[in-house]
């Protein structure tokens, strides 16, 4: 079975697609400090979550670690798009550690309304994913006040000692339309449940959804470039198979395109998470083309500005070693 409402060996490439503005600042900040300050700069977890990216750093000497404390001395790290706990500051103090906080600004906003809120008195019901790093992150700004909702059953179970002072906060990256089903479940338990002050799900994994939404039903195959451990990625896997495409697969590279997706197929959707280099999806549409998909259609459902400064202290290095090079 194939979607026939347009010519065979078509694409309908969704846009926006691809990195987000607090990606492409964090890709920047490990870039901008091996110029700086030369190889070896070290990275806590992955900056972004995507192998082909981390793959590309490390080449250029980027060195990735679990934990701050397996930094030498003195060192120069830099911290994850996806956030860390206050403890981290401290185990990167503590090493003498040269900190360049690479932390979405969209991510440090939910930090900050945890501990407002927790100072408060809030109980907070944050939305996300057990095990995501920024999930952890946020968690850490105030362990005993945060309770994990993972899902609308989980909403079902969740306990806290006063239903009238409790609020909901997300993840950045989570499925708009399943978080909405969790608040909706909170919300049925706790009527007195307080909404962030705007909204946590991050404006680039919104648009991308909201793009994958307005070409799934219109395609026999929907893939998305991504890596395993994006959760944007994999939601939008998730929001491709809700939307009507007949399938959805989610690949890391070109070459993980299985043959057997595209037999019988006359329109495939392309998309990719907001951590994944243009350079990935162009690769897809290569491969594509020489199995007949010649016909590409970019959709556009709305256009993204918006940019972020690279970390405060990094640009201070720029501007000195900028200073140093000057002719006298």
């Amino acid at each position: 079975m194939s979607r026939t409402d347009g010519p065979p060996g078509r694409v309908l490439l969704a846009s926006p697609r691809g990195y987000c503005a607090g990606v492409d600042r964090a890709v920047q900040a490990v870039e901008k400090a091996l110029e700086v300050h030369g190889a070896p700069v070290y990275v806590r977890k992955q900056i972004v979550h995507n192998t082909h990216v981390v793959a590309a750093l490390a080449e250029r000497g980027a060195v990735f670690v679990d934990e701050a404390d397996q930094v030498p001395e003195g060192a120069v790290v830099v911290l994850s798009a996806h956030g860390v706990a206050p403890a981290v500051y401290q185990q990167a103090a503590a090493r003498s550690l040269r900190t360049i906080d690479a932390t979405c600004p969209l991510v440090t906003k939910v930090h900050r309304e945890a501990a407002r809120f927790a100072a408060e008195g809030y109980e907070i019901l944050l939305v996300g994913h057990a095990g995501h790093e920024e999930v952890e992150g946020t968690t850490g700004e105030a362990p005993e006040k945060i309770r994990l909702v993972d899902s609308p059953a989980a909403a079902d179970a969740v306990e806290v000692d006063d239903p009238d002072r409790v609020v909901w906060l997300s993840q950045t990256t989570l499925s708009v339309d399943e978080t909405m089903a969790t608040v909706a479940r909170l919300r049925e338990r706790f009527p007195h449940l307080v909404d962030p002050p705007s909204d946590d799900i991050c404006y680039a994994t919104q648009n991308r959804q909201v793009a994958v939404k307005a070409i799934a039903g219109r395609c026999d195959l929907m893939i998305v470039v991504g890596s395993s451990n994006s959760s944007n990625s994999v939601r939008l896997v998730e929001v491709a198979r809700q939307s009507g495409a007949l399938a959805a697969y989610l690949v890391d590279r070109a070459e993980e395109i299985e043959e057997t997706w595209l037999s019988g197929a006359a329109t495939v959707g392309l998309t990719s998470g907001a951590s994944v280099p243009e350079i990935l999806v162009r690769r897809v549409l290569e491969h594509l083309a020489y199995r007949g998909f010649t016909s590409v259609q970019e959709v556009e459902t709305t256009e993204e500005h918006l940019t972020f400064a690279l970390p405060a202290g990094l640009r201070r290095d720029l501007r000195a070693s900028q200073s140093q090079t000057l002719p006298a």
